[in-house]
């Protein structure tokens, strides 16, 4: 029965999230921690945060990750294909009719109008997650530090993450002595 659960609430997130990952952070926080209670805040940016660090794609990390901590790997298959679910759907429908009407200008510009609505939505979402995860001035270095490599360099990203996660366990083992 929570299989079922899981497939149907990861599919209602997955049809409702526009814009990846991030964007679905609102969302997330509303419809698992607040009404399911399926996590907590801090183990959904802790699930972030792995899934950033992790191959694929961040929502789907996520999803995996809330239903094998509430119903072990059944639990993360059925959440997984829920919130893959109506991605599939959609880009098949979209395939199937985009050389008919990509070329139109309501098209292109109903695209750009999205596009901006999502931005908007990560903005909010990285700004919400931030005022959760950086709790001190250590924490305020290893963002900034992090976004000045991945924003002005062409490093991976994979770098600054690595090397404040490596910060950080340094950091934690310090203060346990």
């Amino acid at each position: 029965m929570i299989c079922l659960e899981l497939f149907i609430k990861f599919f209602k997130i997955g049809i409702t999230t526009f814009g990846g990952g991030y964007a679905m952070l609102p969302i997330l926080e509303r419809e698992i921690i607040d009404k399911k209670n399926w996590a907590t805040k801090e183990e959904i940016l802790d699930y972030y945060a792995v899934s950033q660090c992790t191959p694929g794609i961040i929502a789907v990390n996520v999803a995996t990750f809330v239903g094998y901590n509430k119903a072990g790997i059944l639990g993360g298959i059925f959440a997984t294909l829920g919130v893959v679910c109506p991605s599939i759907l959609i880009i098949t429908l979209i395939a199937a009719f985009i050389q008919n009407f990509a070329s139109y200008a309501i098209v292109k510009s109903a695209i750009r109008g999205l596009s901006a609505a999502v931005c908007a939505v990560v903005i909010a979402s990285v700004i919400k997650m931030g005022k959760s995860a950086v709790k001190d001035l250590f924490g305020i270095i290893l963002m900034l530090c992090g976004f000045v490599l991945a924003y002005f360099t062409k490093i991976s990203v994979i770098i600054p993450v690595l090397f404040a996660t490596i910060l950080g366990i340094i950091r934690g083992r310090g203060f346990r002595k």
